[in-house]
């Protein structure tokens, strides 16, 4: 039946089918192909006329040779498997999310989301509902064994450090972290991540995520206010030259705290920029030498931002926003402001640590003046 269709299709080329047509319709976006014999008549087709060319035959059923056939049924099973492989499992996306997700056959997109319901959230005196944009999202493209995903995750302020780990740990990118609302009570953040791999890892990896969040909210249902670390003294007395040595370079100091900058150059706009037009890495001090508080910024192309971020995280940093502070400058830098409460040596060990992991340490000798 294959043969005789194979041929009669090419003996009335205007009656004939692209192969690329009976497979799209042979085809369901929403549940993967569906007739296989279909789409293997159509691969069958094209082999057909790719192997009689070169065996020079005009492809009438008398004339068809067997190794003609032999290598059209080899080429079509192959072609076959790698197609029917291909295809985003949803169900198996749904499983291993716990969510229940949504096609757009336009755009090949498998999308899960579940709205932040769960505590209530009230921006300018008004109770927003989840639906006017507190909806946590993951989208998936590609194919099982090589996809995308790219996602937005609604969190708040206790929630956003532990889930960043969570990404980081199972092979995820986090992207940005930002707001998108004035005076919104609790405080919410979208943290945004990416990954490339199999479906099972990503799918797996963002369900660890979820499970971070909602983990935080068993233990404690209404955010918290606060790291809930000791409070500062409210005299600051920070030993500069032990920090010095960490950083190989010369601090500024004011009022018993200190401060170093490092300049990341770049261009915009064909003008240099660098450490005293803004485009630098800082961190502040203040507290004593035992219990001390550090915050700052970290200047970055986008190569470096991933190993600064998980060697901050791994040094204990709390992450508070990541996000771009200019347009068309080059390289791109993107900047990520940090949070630290604890001993300032160890503090300062941690940032020069992810220095050291994005390869930014050295980048300018230059200490703010």
């Amino acid at each position: 039946m294959l043969r005789f269709w194979s041929v009669q299709s090419l003996q009335n080329p205007q009656r004939a089918r692209s192969p690329l047509a009976v497979l799209r319709s042979a085809s369901s976006p929403k549940e993967g192909f569906k007739n296989n014999t279909i789409a293997s008549w159509s691969l069958s087709y094209g082999c057909l006329i790719f192997v009689g060319k070169l065996e020079g035959n005009d492809l009438h059923m008398n004339k068809t040779t067997p190794t003609c056939w032999l290598l059209t049924a080899g080429i079509s099973l192959f072609a076959v498997v790698h197609l029917f492989g291909a295809d985003l499992d949803a169900a198996k996306i749904d499983n291993l999310t716990g969510l229940k997700g949504k096609l757009n056959e336009k755009e090949g997109v498998y999308k899960v989301t579940f709205p932040r319901a769960d505590v209530k959230v009230a921006v300018d005196g008004w109770t927003m509902p989840p639906f006017m944009g507190l909806g946590t999202w993951a989208a998936f493209q590609g194919s099982n064994d090589k996809a995308m995903m790219m996602g937005d995750t609604v969190l708040f302020e206790d929630e956003v450090n532990p889930a960043m780990s969570a990404a980081f740990d199972n092979g995820l990118s986090v992207t940005a972290l930002h707001n998108h609302f004035f005076f919104d009570h609790p405080k919410v953040y979208f943290m945004h991540i990416e990954g490339e791999g199999t479906v099972d890892q990503l799918a797996g990896a963002v369900r660890k995520v979820y499970d971070k969040i909602k983990e935080i909210r068993a233990a404690t249902p209404q955010p918290k206010d606060s790291f809930g670390q000791i409070a500062l003294p409210e005299k600051n007395s920070i030993s500069a030259e032990p920090l010095n040595k960490v950083f190989g370079l010369t601090s500024e100091a004011n009022n018993g705290m200190v401060k170093f900058s490092i300049g990341h150059p770049a261009t915009m706009h064909g003008v240099k920029i660098d450490n005293a037009m803004g485009v630098n890495t800082w961190m502040a001090f203040a507290g004593t030498d035992d219990n001390a508080v550090v915050d700052g910024d970290f200047a970055v192309t986008e190569d470096e931002l991933q190993s600064a971020l998980k060697a901050m995280r791994v040094g204990g940093i709390n992450i508070v926003a990541i996000h771009s502070h200019m347009t068309y400058e080059q390289p791109r830098i993107l900047f990520f402001h940090y949070w630290g409460k604890g001993p300032a040596k160890k503090l300062a060990e941690a940032i020069q640590g992810a220095l050291l992991a994005s390869g930014l340490s050295g980048v300018s000798t230059s200490a703010a003046r």
